[in-house]
């Protein structure tokens, strides 16, 4: 394990090949995620090639004019929490940020049981008509979770726990949301009430992948104040979310992390792909685990929230959240 910009990297390549060597890699898992929620992981085994197509793609689709774009507007994503916004077009802390997005998540039909439920933030994409577009995110969308399985196999074995401990009770059937943003490099119009790409927040679930470009403007809060998790090329951030913080007790914290409003004279993309807890799993703390002394933060975080005070199924949570972001979709989202 080496560090840059004091967040750890990682080469996970033992755990994805669950070799003998994976339990020295969860180990520093284990570690990076004690100190500071995040780290970097190299040796994925994800093709390049893979990400290469969806970033020349991506630009492809942020290059079309807005009301082109808006041809797949989240208004007609529905309950599936789907489709395009527009640059200020999300909130965070109530305040819009300076990216415009396209979300996306696990492609259900019509006639699967959770849609004929109209389970929230279930159901099909919005597909832009991009050559190639399509099959390149749900290529990726596999990849990056069949990562995430993997890295929550070498978590569990950090936290000393069988590999299988999170896919038993929460992940055989993940919640998975991914997100293709675009941050512009045009200033922000006068009048507009924008200070950053994205506002300081932590994350929902358990595990984001994140792939960045080389541009960088991420940066993490630790104790000793914001670092830049500065692009390696190839490699993926990776960074722990709420209910891993309310299953650990807080042994392992998520982070506070923010998005600098992009000056670098080129867009920014950034893909996050959000590995979280089935939709209808009761998060619950880990029994057995050493726990630190719980401290209420809820006046320092983001959304003012105590983690540890949830107690019911992560949909339930998840939703809380979606109303804050895109409070015009509550009525179409929400039960």
């Amino acid at each position: 394990m080496s560090s840059s910009r004091s967040l750890p990297v990682i080469d996970v390549a033992p755990l994805v090949a669950r070799a003998p060597e994976r339990a020295a890699v969860a180990a520093q898992i284990g570690e990076a995620c004690r100190a500071h929620g995040f780290f970097y992981a190299t040796g994925h085994g994800v093709d390049r090639a893979l990400t290469q197509r969806l970033e020349d793609l991506s630009r492809d689709f942020f290059a079309l004019p807005e009301a082109t774009k808006m041809h797949w507007r989240m208004a007609l994503g529905g309950r599936a929490w789907r489709g395009f916004f527009p640059t200020g077009g999300e909130l965070t802390s109530g305040r819009p940020d300076w990216k415009e997005g396209l979300y996306l998540g696990t492609e259900l039909p019509d006639d699967d049981p959770l849609v004929l439920a109209r389970t929230p933030v279930h159901g099909r994409n919005l597909f832009p008509a991009v050559p190639g577009l399509r099959e390149t995110i749900l290529d990726y969308m596999a990849a990056a979770t069949g990562l995430g399985h993997v890295l929550m196999e070498g978590i569990a074995l950090s936290l000393g726990l069988p590999a299988g401990y999170f896919a038993e009770r929460y992940t055989a059937d993940p919640l998975i949301l991914f997100r293709l943003f675009n941050y512009p490099t045009q200033p922000v119009p006068e009048g507009l009430d924008v200070a950053w790409g994205v506002g300081e927040h932590t994350d929902y679930g358990l595990l984001t992948i994140l792939r960045q470009d080389d541009i960088g403007g991420l940066q993490v809060r630790t104790a000793e104040g914001w670092i830049d998790a500065t692009p390696i090329p190839d490699a993926f951030v990776i960074n722990i979310g709420d209910m891993l913080d309310r299953m650990t007790g807080g042994l392992y914290r998520s982070t506070p992390h923010r998005v600098l409003r992009n000056t670098s004279g080129r867009d920014r993309l950034s893909f996050p792909l959000f590995f979280d807890p089935n939709y209808h799993s009761r998060v619950k703390p880990i029994e057995g685990l050493p726990r630190p002394a719980l401290v209420d933060d809820s006046a320092t975080r983001w959304d003012r929230a105590n983690v540890h005070a949830f107690d019911g199924i992560y949909g339930d949570y998840l939703l809380g959240k979606v109303s804050k972001v895109f409070p015009q979709l509550r009525e179409a989202v929400l039960p």
